[in-house]
């Protein structure tokens, strides 16, 4: 075999294995009949400017001891930084009209569907249409945001991670009758679920930064209910650097972390054997959108989306300082209630 065969044969054996492994991380964890699940697969996506984004979710909600009443929702939100500033919609559907895949990326959810490469759909409500037509493609190999070994713990019972980070989207999102034409935007497709959401946290995901097109930040501060006793904050950071990635994500780093959060800002800082790592990510009031999602044991919680939140990521390693900044960030925080005069839109 010459050398140039054997490289495409190489490259040929390394795309294959990454599929392989993104299959396994995107594929649904929710069977038919089961309560007490919460599952989600959603892609959010900025354009190079930081003025405009979207996030498309599909999720399926299955409340504990009601197996039939499960359903799917489609959940997509567009961002505008000149106006109409935040357009969002939530569409539920029964799961009979639903299928998820157990072995690789694959959901309908009514007449739309999500797989490895393509996304496309349509949801409305409260008198707004948000419809998609995308394909996706590149990108890093998964990112997970805890050690491997806790994704088949009972604990933490919320689990998230990044299928294909910085991943190039192409197509078309159509709101309320104009279309926008997506040439090459980046962002990333992510999977989460649990048998119920986190009792509070904040969550940051950065694809891209300004000066560093091929950094992927993805950051959390939780903390987490047990019986009558709240944990101390945890905050988990990884920071991926072209193919190197800084993980500042086990347990006890977690908790000696020292993350701090309100609307509408948030910061961290960690350290380790990777470096000591600052994080601050901000944004106005008026670039987050309340929405409501249902909790499998019972009630509700309340999130405040946002993703044109500003991140600014000082790097601290082996003698050198880095800083990393970027218009386009994504930033939530989960928690019982919304700030006083916010009401969910969704």
């Amino acid at each position: 075999m010459t050398a140039g065969r054997a490289a495409v044969a190489d490259l040929a054996q390394t795309v294959a294995m990454a599929t392989a492994t993104r299959d396994h991380w995107n594929a649904a964890r929710y069977a038919p009949g089961a309560s007490g699940h919460y599952e989600s697969w959603f892609q959010r996506v900025n354009d190079a400017t930081g003025q405009r984004a979207f996030w498309i979710r599909y999720t399926i909600f299955a409340p504990r001891d009601r197996p039939d009443a499960a359903v799917g929702e489609l959940w997509a939100i567009a961002f505008d930084r000149a106006g109409p500033h935040i357009v969002a919609v939530k569409q539920v559907h029964p799961i009979t009209a639903c299928s998820f895949s157990r072995e690789r990326l694959d959901v309908a959810i009514g007449a739309a569907h999500l797989d490895d490469t393509a996304l496309r759909g349509t949801a409305a409500s409260h008198g707004h249409t948000i419809a998609w037509d995308l394909r996706y493609a590149g990108g890093q190999p998964p990112l997970l945001l805890l050690p491997e070994r806790l994704y088949a713990a009972s604990i933490p019972r919320a689990k998230a991670l990044v299928g294909r980070p910085l991943a190039r989207f192409t197509g078309s999102l159509t709101v309320d009758g104009e279309t926008l034409v997506i040439a090459d935007w980046v962002g990333s497709q992510n999977h989460n679920w649990g048998a119920r959401h986190t009792d509070r946290y904040a969550w940051g995901q950065v694809a891209g930064f300004d000066d560093h097109p091929d950094a992927f930040l993805e950051c959390s501060t939780a903390r987490l209910k047990l019986g009558p006793l709240w944990t101390p904050p945890m905050s988990p950071v990884l920071l991926r650097l072209g193919d190197h990635t800084l993980a500042w994500n086990g347990l006890l780093r977690a908790l000696r972390a020292r993350g701090r959060y309100a609307p509408y800002d948030w910061q961290i800082d960690t350290s380790g054997p990777d470096g000591a790592l600052a994080i601050h990510i901000t944004a106005g009031a008026a670039d987050f959108v309340a929405l409501r999602y249902d909790n499998p044991p019972g009630g509700s919680k309340i999130c405040l989306n946002s993703k044109i939140a500003r991140c600014e990521v000082t790097l601290r390693r082996a003698g050198t300082t880095t800083v990393l900044r970027s218009s386009r960030a994504a930033f939530e925080i989960l928690d019982d209630t919304a700030p006083p005069g916010v009401q969910p839109a969704a």
